[in-house]
Formats: structure tokens, C-alpha cells, sequence
């Protein structure tokens, strides 16, 4: 077998297959269909400081080759996740990463103070709206990103801080650097793209947001993209995501420069995908003669 160690920031993983948020709850539910254990980590469900009901339903639709969703970030709080949740992952010896959000930038500084030194990283998910800045995303220009990076990083003396970057932008590069600047240990991406989806019998939006974030294979091409471009503006690590179905596409993504992947959709549509992808990564490497998945890291070669 390859070895299918990675670092980053730090914090060893024994492989580089990452469950991203909103995907994979607290991991209780694919426990019970295989050994959870065997994945390189976990980003948690998106927290907030207190429990959320989410979005009104019909909030998930399909289309082709993605799916499209405003959950709403539906979560039981901070505190029920240190005392439920958080012992039974530290049981399974996987990397825990805790994906926060929040309304207010003291909001986020208050859950990174919560969770310092508790949980193995924290990721910033930054596409939520700022309800004091007229409701536009966190994420979206580069001045907000690195308010709420810094206001985050101030929270967290223990714990290194990933920034999760929003795709819906002007340049992602111009991003991940704002991100770099203000304090990120790691930059992840890509989250959602916004897309809508309408019944042409009703005339409706599908879900009752009307609008939301569009994931699955249909986005690779434009994540695999985003993660080079990333990449290649800042000088911290980054975990690429978007569209991962198989082991060879999350070689691609590291060939593009992620140092580890976030699988998601590809969850819904394949309970054990995550194992599989694995498995996949490891037959590739041993298929090519490779002895260590980090050597291919950043190895794209432009025409």
C-alpha cells in the first residue's frame, strides 16, 4: 500500500478523505454502516452558538449531476455538540474539524472561543449572511473575509483555523489571500455555488428558498480550477472539494495543489463512497508506482 499520510498545520490524517460539512452530520448515521474510523476526518455539521431549525422544506432538489440545497444550517448548538457529539468522535481516532458559523462577527469569535483546544482544527463557514451588513455573505468580498478571519483567529489560541472560501466571487485568489493575511492556518474550497431550480408546472422554485447551494460531480471542473488558482496565491495549505466521486478525481484535485480533500455529495447518491474513494486512491498510487500520495501534491502540468 501507498502511504496515505498527510499533515496539515500540525494535525496528522491517516488518509487525505475528509467528510465535508452538511454532508455527513456528526458521523453517528455512516457509523453504522462501516467503521468511520477508516476516513482521514470529519467536518462537522456547520454549529452556531445556538441550536437553529433551519430553512422551511421542500429545502433539497436535484438536477443534473448536482443537487441543490438551503438546509439552512439546521444544528443542535455548540454546547450539545461538546457534550454529545464530541466525545463519541474523539472514540473513533479520526481528525475533527468543527465547521462554525454565525450571524455577527462576535458571534463567530464567541464558538471559536467555545471550541479552542477541544476539537483538532475549526473551518469558518464564511457564506452565511451578516445580518449587520445588510444580509451579504461573509465570504463574498475581501474585506469581510479578513474582518472574520481575524475576529475568529482571536478566538482560537490552540486550535489552528481553516477558512472555507465561497465561490460566488470576483477572484478567489484575491480571497484566499485575505483569508492568508488575517490569520488562516488553511483555506478550504470550494463551498456552493447559488443556483436555483423551477417546476415548470407550478412555475415555482423547486425549494422553498428559492435559491441555493448547488453541489455534486456537475462542479468539478470549476472546483478543480479554484483550487489551482487558490493554490497558487497563497503559501498556507488548502483542502480542495467540489464535485469528488471517485479516488482518481480526488488525485485531481491534489494534483491541482490541495493537500487533502473534502468529500460530500457523492455521500448522498453512495453510503460508502468515502471508504471507496480511498480504496480508489491507494489502487491509483500503487498503479503508478507511487509510494507517497503527498508527492503528487501541486504537480499539474500546464500546457
Amino acid at each position: 500500500m501507498a502511504n496515505l499520510q498527510v499533515e496539515i498545520c500540525g494535525v496528522k490524517f491517516k488518509n487525505p478523505v475528509i467528510a465535508a460539512s452538511g454532508t455527513y452530520g456528526f458521523g453517528r448515521e455512516y457509523d453504522q454502516l462501516y467503521d468511520i474510523s477508516a476516513i482521514g476526518g470529519i467536518s462537522t455539521k456547520g454549529m452556531t452558538l445556538e441550536p437553529r431549525l433551519g430553512n422551511p422544506v421542500p429545502r433539497i432538489a436535484e438536477g443534473t449531476s448536482v443537487i441543490l440545497n438551503a438546509v439552512g444550517l439546521q444544528n443542535p448548538g455548540v454546547e450539545h455538540f461538546i457534550k454529545y457529539d464530541l466525545p463519541y468522535l474523539k472514540e473513533k481516532g479520526i481528525v475533527i474539524i468543527a465547521n462554525v458559523a454565525g450571524k455577527t462577527l462576535e458571534d463567530y469569535g464567541e464558538i471559536c472561543k467555545r471550541l479552542d483546544g477541544l476539537v483538532d482544527m475549526v473551518e469558518l463557514n464564511i457564506s452565511c449572511p451578516n445580518v449587520r451588513a445588510g444580509g451579504m455573505a461573509f465570504g463574498i468580498r475581501p474585506h469581510s473575509i479578513a474582518e472574520v478571519t481575524r475576529v475568529a483567529r482571536g478566538g482560537l489560541n490552540k486550535t489552528p483555523l481553516i477558512v472555507k472560501l465561497s465561490p460566488n466571487v470576483e477572484s478567489i485568489s484575491v480571497n484566499a489571500q485575505s483569508a492568508q493575511d488575517a490569520g488562516a492556518d488553511c483555506i478550504s474550497l470550494v463551498n456552493t455555488f447559488t443556483g436555483m431550480v423551477i417546476d415548470i408546472e407550478s412555475r415555482k422554485p423547486v425549494i422553498a428558498n428559492n435559491t441555493g447551494g448547488v453541489s455534486g460531480a456537475g462542479i468539478k471542473p470549476i472546483a478543480v480550477k479554484m483550487v489551482y488558482e487558490a493554490a497558487h496565491a497563497v503559501k498556507i495549505p488548502v483542502i480542495g472539494m467540489g464535485g469528488i466521486m471517485t479516488g482518481e478525481d480526488a488525485i485531481e484535485f491534489m494534483m491541482a495543489g490541495a493537500k487533502a480533500v473534502q468529500v460530500g455529495t457523492a455521500n448522498f447518491a453512495n453510503a460508502y463512497a468515502m471508504p471507496e474513494i480511498i480504496a480508489g486512491m491507494d489502487a491509483w498510487l500503487n498503479a503508478h508506482g507511487i509510494a507517497d500520495v503527498n508527492s503528487i501534491v501541486d504537480t499539474v502540468k500546464l500546457n
